[in-house]
């Protein structure tokens, strides 16, 4: 195909998803047809108002080896439009040294975020052939600059440059008592990869003497220092498996579960965790953010720990962000993983299972120290790009401004790059699976069947089974446990007249893609209101986030927060899981004299891969209601255990809330909580979960193992 005929194809495209993928067409012929006319055809494609297609273009231009291509990209880092500066600045990676893009680059990490990130990126790739010039740039910078987030990220850039050139610098930095602490961690961070300096050991030793930030900081920096060589299992030895999810304070007891970005892959790492452990896997090492006090702690934990389920901490040298806005913390990131990694001694799998920055420094990692990766692949963001391209929310027009916030396009091309060289893909269940892997994500499944296994999530049955009995025993007149004797006080705030209705509940982060107040708004404008209480678990009410904040504001402009409790609109925050488990329970039997029995889960997620909460549900024996497609699909059985509907549209959703209220209601039996119980027994445990594993995870270290083998026997 011509340059011409593959850009036209990804102009005429009729859905977003497919023309981002046959933006690969486009850079393939870019490659292969370099010359004047194809940097004409995708700069021209650079100035109209088809954002998608611009963005397309500037990826191919990167692979067009011409000096004017170069030109081109260079002058994209001062565009008005701030998403071409952004994929110029990621494209230019690609690319050999250009000195005049140097200072541009810089003054995109000055300025921080996303686009930070990306350049600093690339002044990374480039610090390896050019370190005296990126060094040279970098230090001159910190001469104008007195800010100090801004002076971090030129620090931590400086940081980058391996070459002894920037170690001056760095050791400068570091003694300057003038400086901000944080810009004088970034220089002890960063002075920690340097073990080849003698000088080095000693002033991070006299720092780590000392008390406080900088102190726990530079005691971090001696561990790495210090790390040794990581070594890997005999074939037929028990494994250690390494997990991540780092926008999460990931405890044995999960007390922040429903906070922030604490939500249900949290609870799965815990409960998974502890059920992998033997029949072949000795240890695992869940991975989370914390301080560099816990991440030190954790760190002299894991060393001595030869087998059970320990917890790496990572420090971000950061304040807690959510999730989209967290890729700046990509060095702290890997430095953390790397020292957790390092620490553990023998890692033989590192399972990485979302597109985000944790997954993009963990890979960096994995490959750095040889270890495997297996991958869950889904179509995230995927299926967000394509629920938003069929609602009209985005289009070409305006998916430029979009990705600046949601950075859908860096998103899928790190699920192509992780899917791509990991040494398994794990799957969940979807009704399409391989329909929707080819047309969403690119991947054909059928092609290396051997590559890929469907493994569905799962639950920790036993503890649902524990809450059903406390509630049931609780509805009958037993005196209340304490997560019912609270639940009950929060209850017992409702007007009187409320006091007979069922609950429809939710469970989750406060966050716009678990749709929360998409919920809020179906009940609050009908008949739902008058029939049902609303109780929405999660979130930290107190000290929202950013994203907490946009779900709290909207359900603010549906009820007045001084009229919740009169409407019958009952937040919670977010609670440990075992106390949701019996709240949850607690909606299926009722509390006497504070809530009618056969109330309703509602998942309102934009999309939902698998959906732990509405397995928790249904064990429960509650009626359900969920996104009419991924996961809940393949085990909500229509208008039987629950109702499937189409979750962004507010009155699809409230229609299906009204009815699953009129079926449960209906029941005069417990058949049908038998049956939905029996779903999640018969296939979704935690314990069936664990035991596919385990079986993977022996099979790719065999596999491993064996190219080990084969080269040294080569050698």
């Amino acid at each position: 195909m011509g340059i011409q005929t593959s850009l036209d194809a990804v102009r005429q495209s009729e859905t977003l998803v497919n023309s981002m993928r046959l933006a690969d067409d486009l850079a393939f012929d870019a490659n292969r047809d370099g010359g004047a006319r194809t940097i004409r055809v995708l700069t021209a494609a650079l100035s109209g108002d088809d954002q998608l297609t611009a963005i397309a273009a500037t990826h191919a231009l990167a692979q067009v080896y011409d000096e004017q291509a170069d030109v081109v990209l260079s002058r994209l880092l001062s565009s008005k439009r701030g998403y071409l500066r952004e994929h110029a600045a990621w494209a230019l990676g690609s690319r050999l040294p250009r000195f005049d893009a140097v200072g541009r680059l810089v003054a995109l990490v000055i300025g921080g975020g996303f686009a930070g990130m990306l350049a600093q990126r690339t002044l990374e790739q480039w610090s390896d052939p050019a370190p005296s010039q990126i060094a040279l740039a970098l230090e001159g910078a910190l001469l104008g600059i007195d800010e100090p987030d801004q002076r971090y990220r030129l620090v931590e850039s400086l940081g980058l440059v391996r070459n002894r050139i920037a170690t001056g610098p760095l050791m400068r930095v570091a003694q300057n008592a003038d400086e901000d602490e944080s810009v004088r961690v970034a220089a002890v961070a960063a002075l920690g990869q340097r073990a080849e300096v003698p000088a080095i050991a000693a002033l991070l030793s006299e720092f780590a003497a000392g008390e406080g930030y900088l102190a726990n900081v530079a005691r971090l920096a001696l561990v790495d220092i210090a790390a040794h060589s990581l070594i890997r299992s005999a074939p037929d030895a028990p494994l250690t498996v390494a997990q991540l999810f780092l926008h999460a304070d990931i405890d044995a007891d999960l007390t922040q579960a429903g906070s922030g970005d604490n939500g249900g892959i949290a609870t799965l790492l815990v409960r998974l965790g502890d059920a992998l452990e033997g029949r072949g896997i000795s240890r695992v090492v869940t991975m989370s953010r914390g301080t560099a006090e816990e991440a030190l702690e954790s760190v002299f934990e894991i060393a001595g720990v030869a087998d059970g389920h320990v917890y790496g901490k990572v420090p971000l040298l950061s304040d807690p962000v959510q999730s989209a806005n967290a890729w700046p913390l990509r060095v702290a990131a890997r430095r953390g993983i790397r020292r957790v990694l390092r620490a553990a001694g023998t890692v033989d799998m590192l399972h990485l299972r979302m597109a985000d920055v944790g997954s993009l420094a963990a890979f960096d990692v994995a490959r750095e120290l040889d270890i495997p990766v297996v991958f869950t692949v889904a179509p995230d963001p995927h299926a967000v790009i394509n629920s938003m391209d069929s609602a009209g929310r985005l289009t070409r027009w305006n998916f430029g401004d979009v990705d600046q916030t949601e950075h859908f396009w860096f998103r899928t091309r790190l699920v192509q790059q992780l899917a791509s060289n990991a040494s398994h893909t794990v799957l969940f269940p979807r009704p399409e699976l391989q329909r929707d892997m080819k047309e969403l994500v690119g991947i054909d499944i059928t092609a290396h069947p051997e590559r890929h296994t469907i493994v569905p999530e799962g639950i920790d049955i036993a503890v649902v089974d524990r809450a059903v009995e406390e509630a049931a025993d609780c509805a009958a007149g037993a005196e209340p446990t304490a997560p019912l004797a609270e639940l009950a006080a929060l209850l017992d705030r409702l007007p009187v007249e409320r006091r007979d209705l069922p609950l429809l509940v939710s469970v989750g982060r406060f966050h716009r893609v678990k749709g929360m107040a998409t919920i809020a708004e179906a009940w609050a404008g009908g008949p739902l209101r008058q029939a049902s209480n609303l109780l929405l678990i999660g979130g930290d009410l107190e000290n929202p986030t950013a994203d907490e904040r946009e779900q709290l504001d909207l359900m603010d402009a549906l009820v007045a927060p001084a009229d919740r409790l009169a409407h019958g609109l009952i937040l919670s925050g977010h609670r440990p899981n075992d106390t949701v488990a019996r709240w949850v329970a607690a909606a299926r039997f009722g509390l006497p004299g504070l809530v009618a029995p056969r109330g309703v889960y509602v998942c309102g997620s934009l999309k939902e891969e698998f959906g732990i909460a509405l397995l928790e549900a249904m064990a429960t024996g509650l009626f359900v209601v969920a996104p009419d497609g991924g996961g809940p699909a393949t085990y909500v059985e229509r208008g039987v255990t629950g109702i499937l509907t189409t979750t962004w549209d507010v009155d699809a959703l409230g229609a299906a809330m009204g009815d699953a209220l009129a079926i449960s209601a209906s029941e005069t039996s417990d058949d049908r909580a038998v049956a939905s119980r029996r779903t999640v027994e018969d296939s979704f445990t935690i314990q069936a979960m664990a035991s596919s594993l385990r079986e993977l995870y022996a099979g790719v270290h065999s596999e491993e193992s064996a190219l080990l083998d084969g080269l040294v026997g080569v050698q």
